[in-house]
């Protein structure tokens, strides 16, 4: 049984008493596969160290986290791409829109989200989505680019059923973690309500720890966890779960960097 994480900060600092011991529970639970989202200019270092060091298992993305938008954004993201210059990435992100904790950089976020949906476009690439409390307003810049390829995931997936239904009829997968195992959530009834064609299994490690680790410290490792509730929600096996997600992330990802 092969699962995969779709996202993971396995270059955070609450890692480095314990990375390589950590990345290696991941793989003999069977996750093979971890992609690592960037945040800002200064994660590019860590993430590149990880996914050379773990070339078969690790894969790194292009990003500027909505909360890391500030008035320097430009400068921001010219640095994270000229980093990045030269290295074979996997997706763009994590991008998107953060309105939770302030919007005194709305405009600049909505910028930095327009210039990473663009660069995605030009190199074929799908989007990571950080949206937060700001759903209508990050679909509504997707929808200015009409009929453009735009493919992605939804990260973080915590919307209704029918935002995961627009969601998915643009193009992007639903990225389910961690909250799908607390006991009070409303993700289960979106999970009943979509395929398992258009899911994708994510930590979002070091946050957002699954029961019964809620509060500690999240790692891939506890990935087989929410394949596991969502296995008993859709009343399917693990081994299901673990093929059907797997497979989806694969369509959404560059094989050809899965596989080299």
């Amino acid at each position: 049984m092969i699962l995969t994480d779709t996202h993971t900060h396995l270059y955070y600092d609450s890692y480095d008493d314990d990375r390589d011991e950590m990345i290696q529970r991941a793989l003999d639970c069977g996750v093979q596969y971890m992609y690592v989202p960037g945040v800002d200019s200064n994660s590019v270092a860590g993430m590149l160290e990880i996914c050379r060091k773990y070339p078969t298992h690790c894969f790194p993305m292009f990003g500027l986290h909505p909360t890391d938008v500030k008035e320097n954004y430009k400068e921001e993201l010219a640095t994270i791409e000229q980093l990045l210059e030269g290295v074979e990435i996997c997706a763009v992100g994590e991008t998107g829109l953060d309105f939770y904790w302030e919007t005194t950089f709305e405009k600049q976020q909505k910028d930095a989200f327009h210039y990473q949906i663009e660069y995605a476009l030009r190199h074929n690439l799908p989007l990571v989505l950080h949206i937060r409390n700001a759903f209508d307003e990050a679909f509504s810049i997707l929808d200015e680019y009409g009929n453009e390829p735009l493919r992605g995931v939804v990260h973080c997936f915590s919307g209704t059923t029918e935002q995961a239904l627009q969601a998915i009829e643009k193009g992007f997968y639903i990225g389910i973690g961690g909250i799908v195992t607390f006991k009070k959530n409303s993700l289960a009834e979106v999970v009943k309500g979509i395929d398992l064609k258009h899911i994708v299994l994510e930590t979002d490690a070091p946050f957002l720890a699954p029961t019964p680790y809620r509060g500690k410290r999240n790692e891939s490792s506890y990935i087989p966890i929410i394949a596991h509730t969502i296995a008993e929600i859709k009343a399917t096996s693990m081994e299901e779960v673990a093929a059907v997600t797997t497979a989806n992330a694969f369509a959404l990802y560059n094989t050809k960097t899965v596989e080299k």
